[in-house]
């Protein structure tokens, strides 16, 4: 009886590691992986700086109060919309 458990144990293991092997993601899948991560993480901090210098160029005098808050907005949006992305894809 042990030898057909350790039969069934070892020929399960043997096809967990193959559907492994072909599931495997290969390099593109994970470029574009790391990309996608890059760019919805970067977006919204770039996105935060530019219109937060234009609105600073709106107010009168030498002000950098839109731009820094917008850009820490962005980075928490950022870091945010990452999260969900790799919780969506886990």
């Amino acid at each position: 009886m042990d030898d057909e458990q350790l039969r069934k144990t070892v020929e399960k293991q043997a096809k967990r590691m193959r559907r492994a092997e072909r599931e495997r993601p290969t390099l593109l899948a994970q470029t574009v992986f790391m990309g996608t991560l890059a760019l919805i993480f970067v977006l919204p901090v770039i996105l935060g700086a530019y219109l937060g210098r234009w609105l600073d160029e709106m107010a009168a005098g030498y002000s950098m109060r839109w731009t820094l808050g917008l850009m820490f907005a962005g980075l928490v949006v950022g870091g945010f919309n990452v999260y969900l992305f790799i919780r969506e894809h886990e």
